[in-house]
């Protein structure tokens, strides 16, 4: 016997395809962010498929809040070490300022 759901994945394409207008009626430099976020729904087919939600698109949203979320902390610690590099370096040049003044 066959399956009597589709797949998680076979839901998403068809959740992609419903939403196909909405993208052609995006601007041309949001098209690319909307696949972007279909493909982080890609991303966690997986743990999607097992929960077999009966709305898919609750699971892909989900999805895309967690890889967004992912991409915000390594923004974070991006801007943690730039921050601390800077930091070492004013105390790197107060400290070199501090000795030309001795002398």
């Amino acid at each position: 016997m066959g399956r009597t759901n589709p797949t998680y994945r076979d839901a998403l394409r068809a959740i992609e395809e419903r939403w196909g207008e909405f993208r052609r009626a995006l601007r041309r430099r949001d098209q690319p962010r909307f696949d972007r976020l279909f493909e982080y729904a890609r991303e966690h087919a997986d743990a999607s498929g097992f929960l077999n939600h009966q709305n898919p698109l609750l699971s892909a949203l989900l999805s895309i809040d967690l890889e967004q979320e992912s991409r915000l902390d390594e923004h974070e610690q991006r801007l943690e070490d730039i921050e601390q590099a800077l930091d070492h370096d004013d105390v790197l040049e107060s400290g070199a300022e501090t000795k030309e003044c001795e002398t």
